[in-house]
């Protein structure tokens, strides 16, 4: 590999023609997404009118929770099902589970059956399409093969993936015009243990629901029978030219790039957030959303991020459970129609350095079955009782378990990001704005809230709107609160957005302990307001000020405005007692901490033993993810940066001998020979020690692997990659085997 083959690559991408598609018409018109939306869904309104009404009513009861689904009901929806699908081009279907891989996974079964019958005394076979009703309740991949953490041994390969009925069916579009039948499904042990992201994320919805639902009833609400968990997730994303990431071995095994320098210019000039989306990028998204609608997946925001050839899609919040199916979908979606597009997207959290990585803002609220929001504000937060007791439940739960969230989202390729001036720090604070800060310190201190009248720039502020002095210009609405990007935990509106999940990983971990930690919060508001109660037919205003004052006053510590990027915050939340979790190693222990898997037993979220295996497979995959790295950058510096190096030291030698067989005095090349030598020198050694920490990593039990490979591992690939950079400054272009980054981002 050489320069002949990244400007092979580079001419392919000019000469490359934009992917074109038709967008679907109707008469003379396009289809509005509307019409889009959910053509290729088994939904609610497709069910009611391929069922029998008695069956229709059946399903609903079950998926309310009211009884059990019997196997005459199952077989005929799975009988529905399949003729929907088939009569769509559907030849499979599939179990779609999620395997704690941070990923989705898929066996697909053709709807194919042969059936045999004795006609006149011969045996004869024929074909007939089926699928029934234990067909689509439950099927059997090999749980010895995903990760487990030790709840199953190799031998022990029984698993069940059972499907979700609160998630309906759609289908894929495959080759040759043919689709498959997606069964959004759980995924357990032969004994019943969560192998999966899902079924915990399911139980920690029934659990948040009883708990708030609880609080509603002493605060009056007879008519609210469920709350649920909404989440929408903002997706970043890098899309890069196929051609050059084929020729970056370190992209493609571990997603991230090992050597590289960034180039003279990148995201400096704050010119690439919010610009024109490249046409060939537009054309890929555009058929991403299409492909999306069409299995109910509500895209609603694309644009441009802060780093060159970085992208956000984000979409229309839903329950938790779906929104989780949904981003899942979303990156699978990007990732295909990207390939037809000669694209190759990124979704690790740091894929170049020195420029912006991604993150998987996932905004979270909690709104009732009669469709109100219970983190909804509105514009007297000071009065509103129901939502600053929602409030401080919340903060207290971060406050509590922290360090639990902190866990959730820790992972080899996420602590790059964390804590850069990109992402929030690993210290986890939670953000308010300054006027329900205000609400909060008033009750706090028994006094009236001041008024809220700030001036932004010289430009008068008053209630929720802006008024901008332009007599042309329509009002303008207001939030409450402005935006901390630096808070991992931020209120903004009426929703919290955790900004410090990962990109690539699967957002569902993170909100379980969230819900888990809210759940318990909401139990002791309760309790408390119903003390505070005692005897009285309902709690007063005093009463419930009260428990807010509570706690409001013991979560304190976890409220911050201020710059979470800044030195500052560090100190300040060191003294307040805050843990600053650097290290994902230290992270990952916080999970078997007594208050934190308590927290996740006492309420039946996960059992102890599904709480240590899922530990075991977080350390043992920050290990293995490092190690790989590590034989990775091994392999390119010995199989592509030295000898692209040695290349041009001979180079240099054979002209520094020709000109002073000329006379010539060689000063230049001299100078830049001995330079590269000692460069060369000091990569050699630090591969050298790279190599046998690798050796020593491996040879280690699995969680001394884990902290020696967070310690060692990272050091050493630091040290070769600072040197490899330097070479690459200094090696000839024509010499240089890897696509640099001016190619990549450019």
């Amino acid at each position: 590999m050489s320069q002949s083959a990244r400007l092979s690559a580079l001419q392919e991408n000019v000469d490359r023609s934009t992917r074109h598609i038709d967008w679907p018409t109707v008469g003379d018109r396009h289809q509005y997404p509307s019409e889009i939306f959910n053509a290729d869904v088994f939904d609610r309104r497709t069910m009611a009118s391929t069922l029998p009404k008695p069956i229709y009513q059946a399903f609903t009861k079950q998926m309310q929770g009211h009884n059990k689904l019997d196997r005459s009901t199952a077989d005929a929806v799975a009988h529905a099902a399949k003729v929907w699908a088939m009569d769509k081009g559907a030849t499979h279907f599939t179990h779609w589970f999620q395997p704690q891989t941070g990923t989705t996974a898929e066996k697909h079964d053709s709807f194919l059956t042969l059936k045999s019958q004795i006609v006149d005394g011969q045996e004869e076979t024929y074909a007939i399409d089926h699928f029934s009703g234990g067909q689509l309740l439950q099927a059997e991949p090999d749980a010895s093969s995903f990760p487990n953490g030790g709840i199953r041994s190799t031998f022990e390969a029984r698993g069940y993936t059972v499907w979700d009925t609160l998630s309906p069916m759609f289908i894929r579009r495959g080759p040759h015009g043919t689709a498959t039948l997606y069964i959004p499904s759980v995924f357990i042990s032969y004994n019943g243990e969560a192998l999966d992201e899902k079924t915990i994320l399911l139980r920690s919805n029934e659990v948040v629901s009883r708990a708030a639902v609880g609080l509603l009833r002493v605060l009056g609400d007879t008519e609210t029978q469920r709350v649920s968990t909404t989440l929408g997730c903002e997706q970043e994303f890098f899309l890069i030219d196929r051609a050059v990431y084929n020729l970056r071995p370190d992209l493609k095994i571990t997603g991230r790039t090992l050597i590289g320098v960034p180039p003279p210019k990148h995201q400096q000039l704050e010119d690439h957030y919010f610009g024109q989306i490249p046409s060939r990028v537009l054309a890929c998204i555009a058929e991403a959303e299409y492909e999306l609608a069409r299995i109910g997946v509500p895209v609603k925001t694309r644009h441009n991020e802060v780093a060159p050839n970085q992208f956000e899609v984000a979409p229309i919040f839903e329950g938790s459970s779906i929104a989780v199916d949904h981003n899942l979908a979303t990156m699978e979606v990007l990732h295909q129609v990207a390939h037809r597009h000669k694209l190759k997207v990124l979704f690790h959290e740091k894929p170049f350095k020195g420029v912006n990585g991604s993150g998987k803002h996932a905004n979270w609220s909690l709104q009732t079955d009669g469709g109100d929001n219970l983190l909804d504000p509105t514009s007297s937060p000071q009065t509103n009782y129901r939502f600053l007791l929602v409030l401080v439940a919340i903060l207290d739960a971060v406050y509590k378990h922290g360090d639990l969230l902190r866990a959730t989202i820790a992972s080899a390729s996420n602590e790059h990001r964390l804590g850069a001036n990109e992402a929030p720090p690993a210290i986890v604070s939670a953000f308010l704005g300054s006027q329900l800060s205000e609400v909060l310190n008033a009750i706090e201190e028994s006094r009236p809230v001041a008024e809220h009248t700030p001036t932004v720039q010289g430009v008068s502020v008053g209630g929720t709107t802006l008024d901008l002095k332009i007599s042309s210009m329509p009002p303008i609405a207001r939030d409450l609160t402005d935006r901390n990007r630096t808070s991992p935990f931020a209120f903004t509106g009426n929703k919290f957005e955790f900004r410090a999940v990962g990109s690539k990983q699967s957002p569902s971990f993170p909100i379980v302990v969230l819900n888990a930690a809210v759940a318990q919060s909401f139990i002791d508001v309760t309790a408390a307001l119903k003390a505070a109660q005692a005897d009285k037919e309902a709690p007063s205003e005093e009463d419930i000020l009260s428990v807010i004052r509570q706690f409001a006053i013991s979560s304190k510590k976890i409220r911050f405005e201020g710059n979470g990027y800044s030195d500052e915050w560090i100190v300040e939340a060191e003294k307040r007692g805050l843990p600053n979790l650097k290290a994902c190693t230290d992270a990952f222990k916080r999970l078997l901490e007594p208050h934190n898997s308590n927290l996740l037993t006492s309420l039946g979220v996960l059992s102890q033993s599904e709480l240590s295996s899922r530990y075991h497979i977080m350390v043992e995959k920050y290990a293995k993810d490092l190690v790989i790295e590590a034989n990775t950058l091994s392999a390119l510096i010995n199989n592509g940066v030295l000898p692209a190096a040695f290349s041009y030291r001979k180079e240099l030698a054979d002209s520094i001998n020709s000109q002073a067989t000329a006379g010539v005095e060689a000063a230049p090349e001299k100078k830049l020979l001995v330079a590269l030598t000692k460069g060369c020198m000091a990569l050699t050694e630090a591969a050298e020690k790279l190599d046998a920490f690798i050796e020593k990593v491996e040879g280690l039990h699995e969680e001394e692997q884990g902290e020696a490979a967070g310690t060692l591992l990272t050091s050493a690939m630091e040290e070769v990659r600072s040197h490899a950079d330097a070479l690459e400054k200094k090696v000839a272009d024509k010499y240089w085997p890897f696509p640099k980054y001016t190619e990549l981002l450019f």
